[in-house]
């Protein structure tokens, strides 16, 4: 019987591990289609290395084996490096019931009166809640059971106070950075907070996947340590086996500790608080162990961009935060984290590794959690998708939803398309997907729209693109590109596009995106050489390339050539030296790039490698030490393996790689087909960079031919002004003429005029019009637009010129001196006696313009003038001048311009605060029908 019993028991193993076998063989020959028939997954072969598999597509065989096998496995099967580790891990499982999923019922929690905005620090924004709700549940942290542990505010200090005291009696300073490597667990908060308690500085640096990787992890970590200046590490207790061997990575790292090791209690007086101007944290760019650069925030450069970013978002302290995300990762980090924390936003926290396990959960806790805020990397809402096509969405309400980001890696149109179809059965609004746009530089946000816009895109003609960099739009069914809109800069901010000579573009033409805000970081620590090519001027340099629409931007790639997958950025260069270093691979002709997989929106990892060798045995051995050696170095296998003959890569005259030349071989199918002959080499280089200085120079010629022609136009126009207009007797005569000729020379320069509103203008009692001011051409515009005469405002520097002065005064222009507070007076009563006499006015209350989209503050003085003559206030917004004519530049552009007129807003009194009204009441539609974004937004 016990013989019986065995055999039986050795025949359910061996047709175990053929089940197995398949599920592997099929997943392995789906995702990696290029490997070609290497023979059947045998138990020892490793996941990674010798099968290709990332970790999403180990998500994905969990799924798989869950269904093929109707078990639920462990979070351990991520760990697995072998078929073999799996098939103990079926076996130790198999019979068991899946569990249904469940969680503690979430507490039901007031909300919060006002926000700590005050707060010059981190630390100040928990002492502010510390005195109004110690008690309050600020984070739900879930592990591998379904019961979340919990920590208040009071906890968090608790935990961290201990932590800080544990810090300073180990000799940590103010100032000193401190890493921290601890997955996402309730020790990881406490450890932050304990640094920033001690006035030290946290530097994440994320956990290795599995302990098997620890040692090779934690020797590329060394360059950060080094470069943070590191003396103390908090981590997990298996990284002190490795503790001699990452002493000598990083030579100044003296002590490894854990949190269990600072848990020591202990009184060493409290450190000197941290302000605004103090550094709070190094943020190192993830995948960056070539050249670390650790982006350097301050508390108040946070504090800056979380306040941004809620303002935008409209975050109160009745929102509830549901996150996967890394902590170790600006989005995870400051996005999630740290902003519930300003708000008193309860945050719910699953791993990302429980995320890979089970992405249906990430779901089921927002159901749960009737959560209102949560995102991720678009390779977060593939991975959901996937899981849901076998799970389905059944009992699960999404209705709460209402900001679902898609952010810190390029976004897919179907992908969000999808996820937003698919969970609309769920409740799942329309408008809840929104892309954003960020980066560690600027903290984490810079480009957010308002929520509830969801989705926008752009499709532009390909053509034009690819050759002249313009973003056409396209509305028929032609061939196209789609780009995604990622909002307006966020309160504060601004954004401009720039061409590779430093010259700002308009909208619609692509290039290097730069940008400005009130978190721009000063820099990367110790790392002067890289943050001297971060700045131009008082701009940062992106590192990214797009276009703006109507304040908005969109991405359309990155100027240098760094992966991203899975939401970390993978740099080429390490990558390629060492396989460079490889038996047959020629040294420095090795090209690492990504691939769009336009089905699933994840960019696949290539490999492009020289060899002279021919022998099928040899290449084969070669493709497999530069898997081993790509999983070594970036922690995922590569998607394709190209062994290409000599000088297939293409390279620079000074020798560097051209990673987006070999790409563009690769994507065309013909990398590695072989050099043609040099004549016809230098031949075509010679056509292809004669036809491009051609087309720059009759793309200068014709810009410059028309900026001549716009402005021979406008001389014209002017001259028939002073023939026709100025000697009339009357100004209403005289204004009758301006418009038409007005909008003759509008007409000729190319420029169209859209009216909307017009009729909304009073006919003949007196108002005041205010208008956006973003052009030299809105005064012309106006002329051309409005039927009857306005007398403009202009400023008292324009009388001391002839021609200007003997213009506007005919035209009825009133001059109003800015600096002199007497004269000021004086011209004040002028425009009341205008007034009074039925004149109207026109007012741009912005003062002035600037060349980056926007409206900024209004100046009182036409709402002050309209409240107390008791007439009423016009808006009118502008929208395509600054487009026609960009900033203070001279090179205008044809184009088409909007006038929108709203409805007269009538003044009630003629007081301070009926002034105020009168403004906002103007500004909320001049910002509603510009087009522009409010600079000044709350």
């Amino acid at each position: 019987m016990a013989r019986c019993d065995e055999t039986r028991h050795t025949q359910e193993a061996e047709a175990l591990k053929h089940r197995l076998l398949d599920v592997i063989d099929t997943l392995v020959r789906e995702t990696q289609p290029r490997r070609g028939a290497d023979g059947r997954p045998t138990l020892d072969a490793r996941l990674d290395r010798d099968l290709g598999l990332d970790s999403m597509a180990r998500s994905e065989l969990l799924l798989r084996l869950e269904d093929a096998f109707a078990v639920q496995l462990p979070e351990s099967v991520l760990m697995a490096d072998t078929p073999g580790e799996l098939l103990e891990i079926l076996m130790s499982v198999r019979g068991a019931v899946p569990e249904a999923p469940s969680v503690a019922p979430p507490p039901d929690l007031a909300s919060v009166e006002g926000a700590p905005d005050a707060a010059d620090s981190l630390n100040a924004v928990l002492d502010w809640h510390l005195a109004r709700h110690p008690d309050r549940i600020h984070l739900h942290v879930y592990g591998s059971d379904s019961t979340p542990q919990t920590l208040s505010y009071a906890e968090l200090e608790r935990g961290a106070r201990v932590i800080a005291s544990a810090l300073r009696r180990r000799g940590v300073s103010p100032g000193d950075r401190v890493a921290l490597m601890l997955p996402t667990e309730p020790d990881y908060f406490v450890a932050f907070f304990g640094i920033l308690r001690a006035a030290a500085v946290p530097v994440p640096i994320y956990p290795p996947a599995r302990p098997a990787q620890l040692e090779e992890h934690l020797r590329r970590h060394g360059r950060i340590l080094t470069n943070a200046g590191s003396e103390l590490l908090i981590t997990v207790p298996e990284a002190r086996r490795v503790a001699r061997l990452l002493r000598a990575e990083a030579p100044r790292l003296a002590t490894i500790v854990t949190v269990a090791d600072l848990g020591e209690p202990s009184d060493t007086g409290d450190a000197e608080p941290p302000g605004a101007s103090s550094l709070a944290l190094l943020q190192y760019t993830s995948g960056s162990t070539g050249d670390p650069k650790g982006v350097m925030l301050t508390h108040g450069q946070l504090l800056a961009n979380i306040r941004a970013m809620g303002e935008r978002l409209e975050v109160t302290s009745r929102d509830v935060f549901v996150s996967w995300l890394p902590l170790y990762h600006d989005m995870g980090l400051i996005g999630a984290w740290l902003g519930s924390l300003y708000y008193a936003v309860p945050l719910v926290v699953m791993s990302p590794l429980t995320f890979l396990a089970r992405p249906r959960r990430w779901l089921e806790l927002i159901h749960h959690h009737r959560a209102t805020i949560s995102g991720g990397p678009n390779f977060g809402y593939e991975l959901c998708l996937r899981a849901l096509d076998r799970q389905g969405v059944q009992g699960l309400d999404l209705s709460c939803w209402r900001i679902a980001f898609n952010g810190a890696e390029p976004v897919s149109p179907r992908t969000m398309q999808r996820f937003a179809e698919g969970l609309a059965h769920c409740g799942l609004q329309p408008g809840t997907p929104m892309p954003v746009y960020g980066l560690a530089e600027a903290a984490v946000g810079l480009c957010i729209a308002r929520p509830g816009r969801g989705l926008a895109l752009d499709r532009v003609e390909r053509e034009a693109f690819m050759a002249r960099q313009e973003a056409r739009p396209v509305h028929g069914r032609e061939p196209a590109l789609t780009f995604v809109n990622c909002g307006p800069p966020l309160p504060g901010y601004a954004l401009r596009i720039v061409a590779r000579d430093g010259s700002e573009l308009p909208e619609r033409h692509e290039g290097d995106i730069e940008f400005r805000g009130p978190s721009s970081t000063a820099g990367y620590f110790d790392n002067p050489t890289a943050t001297r090519e971060l700045f131009d001027g008082e701009w940062l340099r992106t590192g990214d390339r797009g276009y703006i629409v109507d304040g908005d931007l969109y991405i359309s790639g990155r100027v240098k050539d760094v992966l991203v997958r899975g939401g970390r950025n993978l740099y080429p260069y390490d990558l390629e030296e060492a396989i460079g270093r490889i038996e047959g691979v020629r040294k420095g002709c090795v090209a690492v790039f990504g691939h769009l997989d336009p089905e699933s929106g994840v960019e696949e990892l290539i490999v492009a490698a020289e060899t002279s060798i021919d022998d099928p045995a040899r290449r084969d051995t070669i493709v497999q030490a530069i898997r081993d050696v790509t999983v070594d170095i970036v922690n995922i296998p590569a998607d394709a393996i190209r062994l290409v003959p000599p000088h297939s890569v293409l390279k620079t005259s000074s020798g560097k790689i051209r990673r987006a030349a070999t790409a563009e071989l690769y994507r065309s199918g013909r990398l590695g087909q072989g050099a043609a002959p040099v004549w016809r080499q230098a031949l075509g280089l010679a056509t292809k960079a004669g036809t491009q200085r051609a087309r720059q120079y009759l793309r200068w010629l014709g810009e410059h031919l028309y900026a001549a022609y716009a402005w021979g136009v406008c001389g014209l126009g002017a001259a028939l002004l002073c023939l026709l207009a100025l000697p009339l007797p009357r100004l209403t005569w005289r204004w009758r003429v301006a418009h038409h000729v007005a909008r003759l020379a509008a007409w000729l320069a190319g420029i169209r005029l859209e009216r909307r509103g017009v009729e909304r203008l009073p006919l003949r009692a007196p108002c005041v019009l205010v208008a956006n001011h973003s052009s030299y051409l809105d005064a012309l515009v106006l002329t051309a637009t409005l039927p009857r005469g306005f007398r403009y405002l202009a400023k008292a520097e324009l009388q001391r010129r002839l021609l200007p002065r003997l213009m506007l005064t005919r035209m009825g222009a009133l001059f109003v001196e800015r600096f002199d507070p007497r004269q000021a007076t004086r011209d004040s009563q002028r425009v009341f006696t205008a007034l009074e006499g039925g004149d109207s006015l026109a007012f741009f209350p912005e003062g002035t313009f600037h060349s980056v989209a926007g409206i900024d503050d209004f100046h009182m003085g036409a709402f002050v003038i309209a409240a107390q003559s008791g007439v009423p206030v016009v808006p009118v917004a502008l929208q395509g001048t600054r487009a026609v004519l960009r900033g203070r530049e001279w090179l205008p552009r044809p184009g088409k311009v909007k006038v929108s007129v709203g409805e007269a807003i009538l003044p009630t009194t003629s007081g301070w605060a009926e002034a105020v009204r009168l403004r906002d009441a103007t500004r909320s539609f001049i910002i509603a029908e510009s087009g522009e974004p409010d600079l000044r937004a709350p």
